[in-house]
C-alpha cells in the first residue's frame, strides 16, 4: 500500500510538472469611487461582465452560506472530498443514473477555468486540477476565484457583477437574503433570472434560508427578517459615471481588474448633472460642449471629472474629453506672470504700468474691449485682465522665464512648441489643457506648491514643486477674489449665491474657448466651455458663459464657504507708495496707498512722477545745468510722463503741460530719453504698391521735454517737424536705414527692407 501510495505521489508530481496549472482570469475593468462605488465597467474581450470580487467583499456572511451549501468540507479537503468521490460513485453505479458529481468548491474552479464535457474522464482531470490548485492557492483565494467565476446568466459571470448589475451594489454591503438568493442562481442560471423569475428566486432562496435556520448557521430573527425581504432584482446596464475619466484610466491601467479613484461618487455625479444641464442650456446660443475638473486642495486628488456634458452625444463630439483637449487658455496664464513677475521684485499690486498701444517688432497687442486706460496698477490690470499690461510684464520679464515656469508646470504642448512661442503666450497664444489649468491653479491655493496629481488611492506621491513663493501666491489671490470686476456675470452683481473663491476667466481668440478656474483652500475647479469643433460664437465669453457654472459647481460641492482662507505669510509686509507710480513716496507725493510688498525682494525706487524743473520766467524755455543762468528763471514741478503716455493722451485730446522746449542756445547733447519710433517696425519686411506711389508713416514716442524732431532717410534729412505732426515719405525698394532725431540731441535708428510689386 506504501508503494502504492508513494507511486501515485510521484505520477501527480510528474503530471504537475508536466501539465501545470494556468489560471489567467480576465476581468472586466472597473473604475471605483473613493467610497467603493462601482463608477464604471467595461466588457472583457469575449464580452463578458467577469468583474473582480476582492477578498475584502467576501463577508464572513457570504463565505458562511456559500461554504455550506456548495462544500461544507471546504476547509478540510485538499481540493478533492474523498468521502463524497466514493458515496458519488456508489450512487452513480446503484441507480444506473447520475445523481451526484461530488464537485468540491475547488473542482468547479477548475471546472470554470477550463470548461468541459462532464464525463468521468474529464471529472478525473478537474480532481486532478483542484488538487493542483489547492497547492498553489489559499482557501480564502480559492473561494474567491469560485465567487468570481460563477455564471448568473447570459454574459453575467461571478457574484460582483451579479451584485453591481441586478442589485446595483457591491457584494460587501448584500443581505443575507440577497447574498443567499445570488448563490442558488447559478445552480439554475436559466430558469433562476433576476427580474424575470423573482418569484421563483425568492422560493428557492427561502428553501435555503429555512434550512440556515434549522442548522443554526446565523441567529433566528436575522433569518427571520432574510425570509419577509423582499427581492426586487433587476438586470440594468451597469454603472456610467466618469465616462470620460474611467476611459482614460482604463488605457492608462490597461489590465488593471479595479482601478481604485480618488473620485467621490456624489460630487461626481452633481458635476455632471450641473455641466450636464448647463450645456443644454446653451443650445439655443450655438454652444454645445463643456468639461470640469475639481481637485481636492488638502489632497491633490481628483474628486470630479466630466469630460462633456453628454457622453453619448455623438452630434457633437461628446466622446471628446474636454478636460484633456488641448485649447487656446485666452488669458488664464496672466495670475501665474504676474505671481512670477512679484517674486522677480519687478512689481507689486499697486506698481504702475501704461495700458496704451504698443508695437514688439510687428505684434501690437489689443485690449479685450479694444480701449486703453493710461497708467493703472498692476492690480487693475490683473483684476480687469488687461491685455497690454500683461505683454509689458512679459517682456520686462523675459519669455524663456515664462516659458520654463509652465513647463516646470507639465504644459506638455508648450514644452513641444516653445520655439514657435511668442509674447501672445501671456494671452494665449498657445495650447493648454483644462487639467493643467486646473492643476496650476490649486498651486495658488496651497501657497505656491505644484503637486502631483493623485489619480489611485494606492498613489502616495506627496511631492510638491514651490513654483511661486507664498508671497506671491498671497498676492495674486487677493486680486483674484475681489468682486468688483469686470469678470463677474452681469446677472450675479447682487446676487448672494456667489462663492467666496478666488477665480480668473479666459476668452481665446475668436471666442471659440470660454474658461473659468477657481479656488479656495479645499477645492480647485475649473471649467472650460465651447465647441470642440473649433466653431467660435460671439456670446462665448468666460465671465458670461463659464463663470455660471463655475459657481454653480462651488455652490454644489461646498456646504460653507470658509471666509478667512487666504491667510497672509509672516514674510509679506505692508507699506505706503506713492497712487501716481506705486513707488515709495517723495516730499511732493500727496496721496499714498497701502502696498504689499516682498523685503529684499520687491523694488525699494523713491517716487519721480514729477520733475523739478529750471524755466525762464515766462516758462517758456527750460535749462539744464550746463546753460542755468545765474538769475531770471525759477524752479517749478512738472509731470514726469513717459513718452508713450504723452502719445496716448494726445490721442486722447487729454490736457497734458509738458516741459517747456530746452534752452536752443545750449550745447549740450542728451543720452537719455531718445525717441522710440513706433512706425514703421524695425527690421520688418514691407510690401508697396509701385502703382498707387503708397507712402509710409514715421511716428515716434519722444520725452515731454521735445516739442521738434528730424527725421533721416539713408542718413539724407526728409524734414523737420512738431512732435506732433504725421510725417509721411515715400520709400525705394531694398533696406531702408531711418533715423530719428530730437532737438536735444538724442538719436535713433531702425533698419526695414521694402518690396514693390
Amino acid at each position: 500500500m506504501v508503494l502504492g501510495f508513494a507511486i501515485c505521489f510521484g505520477l501527480f508530481f510528474l503530471l504537475n510538472i508536466l501539465f501545470p496549472v494556468k489560471v489567467d482570469i480576465e476581468y472586466s475593468q472597473i473604475v471605483t469611487a473613493r467610497d467603493g462605488t462601482v463608477l464604471n465597467a467595461f466588457l472583457t474581450s469575449d464580452d463578458k461582465w467577469r468583474m473582480m470580487t476582492e477578498l475584502s467583499e467576501i463577508t464572513p456572511a457570504m463565505q458562511t452560506a456559500i461554504i455550506y451549501k456548495e462544500d461544507k468540507y471546504f476547509y478540510r479537503h485538499p481540493g478533492v472530498n474523498p468521502g463524497a468521490v466514493v458515496r458519488a460513485l456508489y450512487n452513480n453505479i446503484t441507480t444506473g443514473t447520475r445523481t451526484s458529481g461530488a464537485s468540491t468548491i475547488t473542482m468547479q474552479v477548475a471546472r470554470l477555468l477550463q470548461p468541459k464535457d462532464r464525463t468521468y474522464g474529464n471529472k478525473f482531470v478537474e480532481m486532478f486540477r483542484a488538487l493542483q490548485i489547492d497547492m498553489l492557492y489559499s482557501k480564502e483565494e480559492i473561494l474567491q476565484m469560485y465567487l468570481n467565476l460563477v455564471p448568473y446568466g447570459g454574459n453575467i459571470e461571478g457574484v460582483k457583477a451579479a451584485s453591481v448589475l441586478y442589485l446595483e451594489k457591491t457584494p460587501e454591503v448584500l443581505s443575507l437574503a440577497e447574498l443567499t438568493a445570488l448563490s442558488i442562481i447559478p445552480n439554475r442560471p436559466t430558469t433562476l433570472r433576476p427580474g424575470v423569475n423573482n418569484d421563483v428566486i425568492i422560493r428557492e432562496r427561502n428553501k435555503w434560508l429555512n434550512r440556515f435556520k434549522s442548522d443554526q448557521l446565523f441567529p433566528d430573527d436575522i433569518i427571520d427578517d432574510a425570509l419577509n425581504e423582499p427581492f426586487n432584482a433587476f438586470r440594468t446596464e451597469g454603472p456610467k459615471l466618469a465616462r470620460h475619466f474611467s476611459t482614460r484610466l482604463k488605457y492608462q491601467y490597461p489590465g488593471k481588474p479595479i482601478i481604485k479613484s480618488n473620485l467621490i461618487a456624489e460630487q461626481q455625479m452633481q458635476a455632471e448633472k450641473q455641466v450636464g444641464d448647463y450645456v443644454r442650456q446653451l443650445w439655443g446660443l450655438d454652444i454645445h460642449n463643456g468639461a470640469a475638473i475639481i481637485i481636492d486642495n488638502h489632497t491633490h486628488q481628483v474628486v470630479a471629472y466630466v469630460g462633456s456634458g453628454d457622453f453619448f452625444n455623438t452630434l457633437d463630439g461628446g466622446q471628446v474629453d474636454g478636460v484633456q483637449a488641448i485649447r487656446s487658455p485666452g488669458s488664464t496664464l496672466k495670475p501665474l506672470l504676474y505671481a512670477i513677475a512679484f517674486d522677480e521684485g519687478l512689481q507689486t499690486p499697486q506698481s504702475i504700468i501704461a495700458d496704451v498701444p504698443v508695437n514688439y517688432s510687428g505684434y501690437s497687442p489689443e485690449n479685450y474691449d479694444e480701449d486703453y486706460k493710461g497708467n493703472i496698477t498692476i492690480e487693475y490690470a490683473l483684476s480687469h485682465s488687461l491685455n497690454i499690461p500683461a505683454v509689458k510684464t512679459l517682456s520686462d520679464l523675459g519669455l524663456d522665464k515664462f516659458l520654463n515656469k509652465l513647463i516646470q508646470c507639465d504644459f506638455s504642448s508648450i514644452d513641444q512648441k516653445r520655439n514657435d512661442l511668442g509674447l501672445s503666450v501671456a494671452l494665449g497664444g498657445c495650447g493648454v489643457s483644462l487639467e493643467q489649468l486646473t492643476r496650476l491653479y490649486s498651486s495658488f491655493a496651497n501657497g505656491g506648491q505644484y503637486a502631483h496629481i493623485r489619480w489611485l488611492q494606492e498613489d502616495d506621491d506627496t511631492s510638491a514643486t514651490q513654483i511661486i513663493s507664498p508671497n506671491a501666491a498671497f498676492m495674486v489671490n487677493e486680486i483674484l477674489t475681489q468682486l468688483t470686476r469686470p469678470d463677474l456675470p452681469n446677472f450675479y452683481q447682487n446676487a448672494k449665491n456667489v462663492p467666496l473663491i478666488a477665480w480668473k476667466t479666459g476668452t481665446s481668440y475668436g471666442r471659440k474657448d470660454a474658461w473659468s478656474i477657481g479656488y479656495n483652500n479645499n477645492y480647485t475647479i475649473g471649467v472650460w466651455v465651447g465647441n470642440f469643433s473649433g466653431k467660435g460664437v460671439p456670446e462665448l465669453s468666460g465671465a458670461n458663459v463659464a463663470t455660471p457654472l463655475l459657481f454653480n459647481l462651488f455652490n454644489a460641492i461646498e456646504k460653507e464657504n470658509n471666509k478667512e482662507w487666504n491667510t497672509m505669510p509672516s514674510s509679506i509686509q505692508f507699506r505706503y507708495v506713492c497712487s501716481v507710480t506705486g513707488k515709495n513716496p517723495a516730499d511732493f507725493c500727496d496721496n499714498v496707498v497701502l502696498d504689499y510688498f516682498i523685503p529684499g525682494v520687491s523694488k525699494n525706487v523713491i517716487c519721480d512722477h514729477l520733475v523739478e524743473v529750471k524755466v525762464t520766467e515766462n516758462e517758456k524755455l527750460s535749462y539744464c545745468t550746463s546753460c542755468l543762468p545765474e538769475a531770471g528763471y525759477k524752479v517749478k514741478l512738472y509731470n514726469n510722463y513717459s513718452p508713450e503716455i504723452i502719445s496716448w493722451m494726445e490721442s486722447k485730446s487729454i490736457p497734458i503741460t509738458l516741459i517747456p522746449a530746452h534752452n536752443p542756445d545750449c550745447e549740450r547733447v542728451f543720452s537719455d530719453g531718445a525717441p522710440s519710433i513706433t512706425s514703421p517696425i524695425n527690421n520688418m519686411e514691407y510690401l508697396i504698391d509701385k502703382l498707387d506711389k503708397q507712402k509710409m508713416m514715421l511716428s515716434a514716442n519722444v520725452s515731454s521735454d521735445v516739442k521738434k524732431v528730424f527725421w533721416y532717410i539713408n542718413d539724407r534729412l526728409l524734414t523737420e517737424a512738431d512732435v506732433k505732426t504725421p510725417v509721411f515719405f515715400e520709400p525705394e525698394e531694398g533696406k531702408i536705414k531711418i533715423s530719428c532725431s530730437d532737438d536735444k540731441g538724442r538719436n535713433t535708428d531702425i533698419e526695414i527692407t521694402v518690396e514693390l510689386f
